[in-house]
């Protein structure tokens, strides 16, 4: 299909000599290619020469880029028309991108809206007001739930991935759910996990719902993991994790803890992973500037004082040992993993 002077490529994703195209634009525009996009476009001369190019990865906008010589001729805005109508015909309506902070105008010429923004990341959608209807959203579930909820005197918040739900996290949710009037559990809403979010959410679900004050929530698309979270613009990527992890917390900070009254987050001690034990320390610093605590509780441990964890059960999984798995997970994670394995 021409657009002028030029013609669209696309690919699902492009592969081969096309992919090597793009990689190599894309460097020269100071970005990398995402391994994870699954769809891109280019616009390119009558020789083949990339003028412009994006692509799609889930629902979120990746590697948009303009050549020099192109630039001012509206390029950005027809790429991401090209994308917006592939994710339509995919199912998609509600999009989001990264980008650096300064690219601000250029995106929001397109319509899109700057959701939150640090000195290293701009993170934008193009649904006017979306985290603004999530939260909304959260506060009608919350009230029908617990009607006065703003006047409870202690308000926790749990974020957790939960893949899968075991007898770690259940403990930990029983220690804090003691420590408040309510406590809001948020599950990731993501598919990078071995186990699906529907299925991670309704195990969770079921899991703690003889816990009176505890009120279960999808995270939706406004809580960022390291899993979702692009890297193509980042200079330096040894950053990306801190960058990231910023980023996910002044959104909890500015957006959630607020409007739902939480003043404390609890999490889990972390004596394995260095990542996570940064993120805990993480929250200790940034969350106070929005009035919540941050209340590290010991993990719980097995009879041999190991301590039970996702990521562990997984590892027993993956060497068949699904037995030593099924010990470590609550009687409604062990129907999924039966079911599943």
């Amino acid at each position: 299909m021409a657009y002028g002077q030029l013609y669209e490529e696309t690919g699902a994703p492009f592969k081969g000599r096309k992919r090597e195209k793009l990689v190599s634009f894309l460097s020269d525009s100071g970005l990398d290619y995402d391994d994870t996009v699954d769809y891109s476009v280019m616009l390119c001369e009558d020789d083949g020469t990339p003028a412009a190019a994006g692509s799609l990865s889930g629902k979120v906008i990746k590697c948009i880029a303009v050549a020099e010589s192109h630039r001012g001729e509206n390029l950005t805005a027809r790429v991401i028309s090209l994308i917006t109508d592939e994710a339509v015909r995919r199912g998609i309506t509600h999009l989001f991108l990264y980008t650096k902070p300064e690219n601000i105008a250029q995106f929001s010429g397109v319509s899109f809206y700057p959701v939150l923004r640090t000195k290293d990341v701009l993170f934008m959608e193009n649904k006017k007001g979306g985290i603004d209807e999530f939260v909304e959203n959260l506060k009608a579930e919350t009230a029908e739930k617990f009607p006065e909820f703003h006047a409870a005197k202690r308000t926790g918040a749990i974020v957790a991935n939960c893949n899968p739900f075991t007898l770690g996290h259940r403990y930990l949710i029983e220690k804090a759910a003691a420590e408040c009037d309510i406590l809001h559990l948020f599950v990731v809403s993501e598919d990078a996990s071995l186990f699906t979010t529907e299925e991670r959410y309704m195990t969770v679900k079921a899991g703690v719902a003889d816990i009176e004050n505890v009120i279960v929530h999808r995270s939706g698309d406004y809580m960022i993991s390291r899993a979702v979270f692009p890297t193509y613009f980042l200079k330096d990527k040894t950053r990306a994790d801190d960058i990231s992890c910023e980023l996910d917390l002044r959104i909890f900070g500015e957006y959630l803890a607020g409007p739902l009254g939480i003043d404390v987050r609890f999490v889990g001690t972390e004596p394995f992973s260095p990542v996570t034990a940064a993120y805990n320390e993480a929250m200790k610093r940034i969350l106070p500037e929005y009035g919540v605590k941050v209340t590290e509780l010991e993990r719980v441990t097995d009879g041999d004082g190991r301590a039970i964890s996702a990521s562990r059960v997984r590892q027993l999984l993956a060497s068949g040992k699904t037995g030593e798995a099924l010990s470590l997970v609550p009687d409604v994670t062990k129907s999924l993993i039966k079911e599943k394995f």
